[in-house]
């Protein structure tokens, strides 16, 4: 056994496998387990709990019987906690990118980025756990105090998805903490060694039992609806498919709980034709390449001004046909497996339908043999938007390009979606920005960049993207509920 595989291993063994209940690693009530793969490989990484309807009802006892002593603890406590386990993260990063890339599939680089992503969050939400304020004024007629407190909305529901197995849990877990809300947190079943990680860190920093549950299943729904249906319950929280989230709302509604989802999207990169064309395939390789492609923020439909989509095409096939694939460990390695055969098999599909629409393939579109889920970096031109990729959202490492010729024509391309979660626009022209910002149906827009996620920034979208905010000053209000007091003199 090489030094690597010997590390891979020890990360691997290093982490529980359980369900955590009421601050206590248990197996599964009927004993079941499922089993968590290797992307790059397609072999069998370890085998965690599979948790049943009973386990997720004792995940949801312990946090209703943990809430009211948690919402009581000071805030500037809560606050510890979160930055202690910041610590703990940074202290422990090469080891949990390393356990990232072997249940996910992205490159150690691109691990270890997320890593120092998700830590933030804990570092920013600490600082807002002191923060949390109402207000005191005078009642118009003078006669009465008016007085406003923020509480915690109490117990919670987190379903995060397989893409960012760290991120998405600490962008939920940080303001709750930072409220004083309990939460039970089901991961994706690809990917939940990163969650159980954390779930160690969050103990160690100081959480208190029955704070955070964690339940794995194969069997989401089944386990879940309970939970949502449940009347002790306050919050649900989900990101994931729009598909899967309707079903959720539709569950929320029996008990008017607060919900808050991050749903897919189908990002549009605007590239108008007075912008930096290098500067735009810079923030293209970040907005389409960052995670393999597999991120709802992820640029999906490229539509570049007909004077500069000839030469940005070319740059951005150029670089994208340039980087390396194979199993993510290796540290010169660009590009990852997507996670699962269903996965890769969905983009193999959506490139084949453009291409059969009269599209042209200037790099990639042919999926490699061997073993692991590898998709290569694919630039598609003359792209029809009968095409499904421009309806669709690929998640994986394809850009289609398409063109237009005016402003207006543009814009309108860019939001003929059902989805509102974020866009991307070059240009050197300020008054532009500022209209094509004002005018695009997102709930992000970046302008002259390729990334927009920040923990001190509002996540999230609109339309069929969802609705709520996670990080920012906005982020923690998701978890609190106002509460006005009349004062009669």
């Amino acid at each position: 056994m090489s030094d690597l595989q010997g590390r891979e291993a020890s990360v691997v063994e290093g982490v529980n496998k359980q369900l955590f209940i009421g601050g206590s690693w248990r197996d599964a009530a009927a004993g079941k387990t499922l089993k968590v793969e290797d992307p790059s490989t397609g072999q069998m990484l370890c085998a965690v709990a599979d948790g049943s309807v009973a386990d997720g009802k004792a995940a949801l006892d312990a946090a209703v019987a943990a809430q009211e002593s948690w919402a009581a603890t000071p805030p500037r406590e809560r606050g510890e906690i979160l930055r202690g386990a910041f610590e703990i993260i940074t202290e422990r990063a090469d080891d949990l990118a390393l356990l990232m890339t072997l249940e996910m599939g992205k490159p150690l680089k691109e691990s270890k980025a997320e890593i120092a992503y998700a830590s933030e969050f804990f570092r920013w939400f600490a600082e807002e756990a002191v923060r949390i304020s109402g207000r005191y004024s005078v009642a118009p007629n003078g006669a009465t105090r008016l007085m406003t407190m923020k509480q915690p909305v109490g117990p919670c529901l987190m379903i995060t998805p397989w893409n960012f197995p760290m991120a998405m849990g600490t962008r939920k877990i940080g303001p709750a903490v930072a409220a004083g809300c309990t939460m039970v947190i089901k991961p994706a079943a690809l990917t939940p060694l990163s969650m159980f990680a954390l779930t160690d860190i969050l103990t160690e920093a100081g959480l208190p039992a029955g704070v955070l549950n964690v339940v794995t299943t194969s069997s989401t729904g089944e386990v879940m609806e309970p939970l949502i249906r449940d009347p002790r319950l306050r919050k649900l929280t989900f990101t994931g498919s729009t598909e899967v989230g309707r079903r959720l709302v539709e569950q929320s509604a029996e008990g008017l709980l607060r919900v808050s989802m991050e749903l897919g999207g189908n990002a549009p990169f605007l590239v108008f034709g007075d912008a930096d064309v290098d500067r735009a395939v810079d923030g293209a390789m970040l907005a389409k390449m960052r995670n393999i492609g597999e991120a709802c923020t992820a640029a999906n439909r490229f539509i570049v001004h007909e004077s500069v989509a000839e030469e940005f095409a070319a740059k951005l096939a150029d670089r994208m046909g340039g980087m390396k694939s194979g199993r993510g460990v290796a540290e010169d390695v660009e590009v990852g497996p997507l996670v699962e055969a269903k996965q890769r098999d969905k983009v193999a599909e959506l490139v084949d339908d453009a291409v059969d629409a009269g599209a042209t393939v200037l790099t990639g579109g042919e999926r490699p043999s061997g073993a692991g889920y590898f998709y290569p970096p694919t630039v598609l031109t003359e792209v029809p938007t009968s095409a499904r990729v421009f309806s669709e959202e690929v998640f994986g490492p394809v850009a289609p390009i398409f063109t237009f010729s005016s402003d207006e024509e543009g814009l309108a391309m860019a939001n003929d979606t059902e989805f509102g979660l974020v866009a991307y626009a070059y240009t050197t022209d300020f008054s532009r920005a500022i209209k094509v910002s004002e005018g695009l149906q997102t709930g992000m827009v970046g302008i002259n960049q390729g990334v927009v996620s920040n923990p001190a920034a509002p996540f999230g979208g609109v339309k069929a993207s969802g609705f709520g905010r996670e990080g920012g000053a906005e982020g923690i209000e998701e978890y609190l509920e106002t509460k006005y007091v009349g004062l009669a003199l």
